[in-house]
């Protein structure tokens, strides 16, 4: 299989579901909210983009299983997976905020080899596969050359539901907010990790995510020059669950604060 004939299309079906999203939007009624869990909300929009997202890679790459967020099906493949969230972001789309996005990547065996990341409101698509650039809106993009977290600008994300690192999180966040240039928390990490590829911030971190939070992202990333690794400076980060994205510049210093809160 040629990753780079098929990206063409992924981007295509991303789109297609991102114009469903922001349509919905306009006329959304809070009403129909559904919880998974303690501030894990859901619509019939996630499903129905998953819905939408399933289908066109079906066309694509018939072979292939999926790892969905929403669950709208359960095959898996023996080779090729795609891992989707349909709307990362889902808590700003209810409110009103704008930032979020539709998130796809590709998983051959164990190895994530394609990634698309389109952010619905400002209409940039993020993608990249495995042994070619980053790309935003066809134009090649790059992580920043920043060299200390001094000059940095970081990102991260907040825990909704798991609160038992609360306190070492808080105390992390702290050292960070008097030592960087600032840092920003959009509620997509999908949109962290494409900002980070493209120089926008120059770290991105946050612990308890899913696959489908970030597998497009890592791909986005490591292809524009960066890195990402785990909080303990490995490179498992869908098992662990922690996951750390840099210029791979400042990836040590990051490393060394976040080492004296998580051990």
């Amino acid at each position: 299989m040629q990753t780079a004939n098929i990206i063409n299309q992924v981007i295509e079906v991303s789109k297609q579901a991102g114009d469903f999203i922001r349509q919905e939007r306009k006329a959304f009624d809070p009403d129909r909210i559904e919880y998974k869990g303690l501030n894990d909300m859901v619509s019939y929009v996630d499903k129905t983009a998953e819905e939408t997202i399933v289908k066109g890679l079906s066309k694509i790459l018939p072979e292939a299983g999926f790892i969905t967020e929403e669950k709208t099906t359960t095959k898996i493949g023996e080779r090729y997976n795609w891992i989707i969230d349909p709307l990362d972001g889902t808590t700003n789309f209810i409110h009103g905020v704008p930032a979020f996005s539709v998130s796809i990547a590709l998983k051959e065996y164990d190895e994530l080899i394609a990634g698309v990341v389109y952010e619905i409101n400002l209409d940039e698509c993020f993608y990249a596969w495995k042994d070619a650039p980053a790309y935003l809106n066809g134009k090649e993009i790059s992580v920043s050359k920043n060299i200390t977290i001094g000059t940095s600008l970081l990102a991260t994300g907040f825990p909704y539901y798991d609160f038992t690192k609360q306190a070492a999180y808080i105390e992390l966040f702290t050292e960070l907010m008097r030592t960087s240039h600032g840092l920003r928390r959009l509620g997509s990490a999908a949109v962290d990790l494409a900002y980070t590829a493209c120089g926008r911030f120059d770290a991105f971190y946050e612990y308890n995510l899913n696959a489908w939070d970030v597998a497009a992202g890592i791909v986005i990333v490591k292809q524009a020059g960066g890195e990402v690794v785990n909080f303990k400076g490995g490179s498992e980060v869908l098992d662990t669950r922690e996951l750390l994205a840099t210029n791979g510049i400042i990836t040590g210093e990051m490393l060394g604060v976040i080492g004296r809160y998580f051990k």
